[in-house]
């Protein structure tokens, strides 16, 4: 791929540098960017330090041989790095959660090669975050250098003849300097628990409508009734045969959702050893032996939910490992949110309120960057109608 030209920004000279890998680029430096605010030592959003995406492409599960060819730009004024920006060129278009087969195959259709695109996003990881990243004492000012980021992205799109340019699940702010920028805005719903200033769990539910709060109840019990226990784990409380137990639970969902799991078993080795205290792990036991489990990432203010697998099905286990006990650890550990992941309305009764998320998205050929945005228009009013809806059907106390 062509490397980008330094854009013009004044006097300050910007240049802008394709980095081939995370493993070139100071750890230091990166999260300079990346993570310049940490609240007790955690990063605001883990998925996007240094760490996170280097054990995504150390162990092998973010590569060019798995259709995932890091690409990231760093841009650097007067020889220091003042940006950075997760970028990939990508051979298909799995592991994003923001889906555009359709737009795929219309332009295969019309006799157009729509792979390989420019993704910038964290692989694999539905979770919202900054994706045009900036030291806070930038030289330019933020917005001067994520227009910087986000222009020479959409000219090595050009320039390179690729079919489009995707930024998914980037934050609403970057959303709108995208637009300023030409790239065409999307959103999409998930749902999210915001604590409102509960206590605990018993007055979390004090504040359900009484059929609500009897259900989750009946849940939690039900989740427990053949002798199930549930245990947390984080920092050096994770020991190699919990991982092990874990590996196999997300072998098994990755086998039925995806085919194959997009994370290699050395990935959960290389994020452990470096970002031990940021993960939490909840181990389901029964008889003596781990039958399921549920990994999570903590933030600053947000545990992010990401993956769930079990050996043995009992009834709501899966609501009670990744919805409840996970709003049980938020509220213990002072978190304000819980992000469950992608999709799954039956997370709205369970106290999850629909949350609007955002990507951005540039498609050089001007036909079909017009039929693209006239559907963008219609999904985003749609989504907009939906998520109106949707809060309506919360199982809150009306008028609480």
């Amino acid at each position: 791929m062509n490397r980008p030209t330094p854009p013009p920004q004044g006097q300050a000279r910007v240049e802008i540098e394709i980095a081939r890998g995370i493993a070139g680029i100071p750890a230091i430096e990166w999260d300079a960017c990346a993570a310049p605010a940490r609240a007790g030592g955690r990063a605001p959003n883990p998925f996007v330090t240094h760490a996170f995406l280097d054990a995504l492409e150390a162990s092998g599960s973010a590569t060019p041989a798995t259709g995932w060819a890091p690409h990231h730009l760093v841009a650097q004024v007067d020889g220091r790095i003042e940006a950075v920006m997760p970028l990939y060129l990508k051979g298909h278009s799995q592991g994003e959660y923001v889906f555009d087969h359709a737009w795929a195959n219309a332009w295969h259709r019309a006799g157009g090669e729509y792979y390989p695109k420019l993704q910038s996003s964290v692989p694999f990881t539905p979770a919202t975050g900054p994706r045009m990243m900036v030291r806070p004492d930038a030289a330019l000012g933020t917005e001067a250098m994520q227009g910087a980021l986000i222009d020479t992205a959409r000219r090595l799109a050009d320039s390179n003849g690729l079919s489009s340019l995707h930024v998914t699940f980037c934050t609403e702010a970057e959303s709108q300097l995208g637009a300023r920028h030409g790239l065409l805005q999307r959103t999409d719903q998930q749902f999210h628990w915001i604590d409102r200033g509960y206590r605990d769990f018993a007055d979390f539910l004090d504040a359900l409508a009484s059929r609500k709060r009897k259900q989750l109840k009946r849940e939690r019990a039900r989740a427990l009734d053949a002798g199930v226990r549930i245990s947390w784990f984080s920092g050096e409380d994770i020991r190699p045969e919990h991982w092990d137990a874990f590996w196999l639970f997300y072998q098994d969902t990755g086998s039925r959702k995806w085919g194959s799991p997009y994370l290699t078993r050395e990935f959960f080795d290389i994020v452990h050893g470096a970002m031990a205290r940021e993960i939490l792990l909840v181990l389901a036991e029964r008889d003596g032996r781990w039958i399921a489990g549920a990994l999570n990432f903590i933030g600053a203010d947000t545990l992010y939910g990401r993956y769930w697998g079990c050996r043995e099905d009992h009834p709501f286990l899966h609501f009670e490992a990744c919805y409840y006990q996970a709003i049980d650890f938020a509220l213990a550990h002072g978190l304000g949110r819980v992000e469950a992941g992608a999709q799954g309305a039956h997370k709205l009764a369970r106290g999850y309120e629909p949350v609007t998320t955002h990507s951005l998205h540039w498609i050089p050929d001007p036909g079909f960057r017009t039929a693209v945005a006239r559907y963008l228009e219609q999904e985003r009013a749609a989504v907009a109608m939906e998520g109106a809806e949707l809060a309506q059907f919360t199982p809150f106390k009306r008028g609480g």
